[in-house]
């Protein structure tokens, strides 16, 4: 039976378009081919033991669909999936809560499971190994310690900053799975999927237009699809051909490697400002006014993978490439690697 959950961030009409765009089995999952073959081994073992999953960890860069296995894992072991994030539990207490909340085989999904604060993580510890957790009762000299029993439950966490987790927390999942960037002809199918789905006349080569300009990423091009979609209804029939996407990406300045205004800034800055670099991420992100973590997490990921950058010991440098992509020349002696 397929679990539904609930969004309270979105409105009923966004909530039930997103829940449409995220498939709800492996088998409607596009792309990550490797994990998903893995993954399904780890299901079905569980499942003909009568078992819940062992805990999970998914990793790698935003809008890869991290979420979305999460809520795949549920729907896949007839389970319902309870959904948090690490900034917003504060206190050990409020852990203490979710868990206890739990039911047999439930998913607990942790987003940003690295910002979990110090005291919130060691109540995670005998919850992960023990199905357990331990609580104080009293003060001083008559406090004593009282051990709950939970349900057996499947932890999932999803991070961007794998490096970032402690060992101890990293240590007690079972399951690690990266989340690689996907390829132009997954995001191709991505899109026509999501176009199906969101009623939109698309042609294949509108389709691989939005792809090669989507970084790689699902949730960016179904973002774009739904922008583009908006050019296609006002200034052309509603239908997108690669004319069509050609002339919305273009006013949206997404350019033919899928960069936007940002990641031109962060080029431009080494380029410009630090002779091409090195320069450190802190100096960088102080001189964009951008934080260093979301240079790291975000924009790096993608500049590094179409050799735009490179990262050296003394700090980021643009490469060749990017003075090439940004219709610069680029100096003879080279501090483009």
């Amino acid at each position: 039976m397929e679990r539904r959950i609930i969004n309270t961030e979105l409105t009923p009409e966004d909530e039930k378009v997103e829940s449409g765009l995220r498939p709800q089995y492996l088998k409607d999952y596009i792309g990550q081919e490797r994990l998903k073959s893995t993954l399904k081994v780890y299901i079905d073992a569980a499942k003909s033991r009568g078992d819940s999953l062992d805990h999970v960890l998914f990793y790698g860069p935003p809008g890869l669909g991290k979420t979305t296995l999460s809520g795949i894992i549920a729907n896949e072991m007839g389970v319902n999936m309870k959904v948090t994030s690490g900034p917003a539990i504060e206190k050990p207490g409020e852990m203490a809560a979710i868990l206890n909340s739990l039911q047999e085989g439930d998913v607990l999904f942790v987003d940003e499971i690295h910002r979990l604060n110090r005291q919130v993580e060691e109540v995670l510890y005998p919850a992960m190994e023990d199905f357990a957790i331990d609580i104080m009762l009293g003060k001083d000299s008559t406090a004593r310690s009282l051990r709950l029993e939970l349900p057996h439950f499947t932890l999932v966490g999803a991070t961007t900053r794998a490096g970032l987790l402690t060992a101890p927390l990293r240590d007690r999942f079972g399951v690690v799975q990266k989340l690689d960037f996907y390829t132009t002809q997954e995001l191709k199918k991505v899109i026509l999927r999501s176009a199906k789905v969101l009623d939109v006349a698309i042609d294949d080569d509108g389709a691989m237009e939005l792809a090669r300009r989507s970084r790689g990423t699902p949730r960016l091009a179904n973002r774009l699809l739904k922008r583009v979609r908006d050019f296609a209804q006002v200034k052309y029939d509603g239908n997108i051909t690669r004319e069509v996407a050609d002339f919305a990406l273009d006013i949206m300045d997404v350019d033919r490697l899928g960069l936007d205004n940002n990641d031109r800034a962060i080029l431009l800055t080494i380029i410009q400002k630090f002779s091409g670099g090195p320069v450190g991420l802190d100096t960088l992100a102080a001189a964009l006014g951008e934080d260093a973590g979301t240079l790291e997490d975000v924009y790096e990921p993608y500049l590094l993978m179409n050799g735009l950058i490179n990262r050296t010991p003394r700090g980021r440098v643009a490469t060749e490439n990017a003075y090439r992509h940004l219709g610069l020349a680029c100096p003879d002696s080279g501090q483009a690697g």
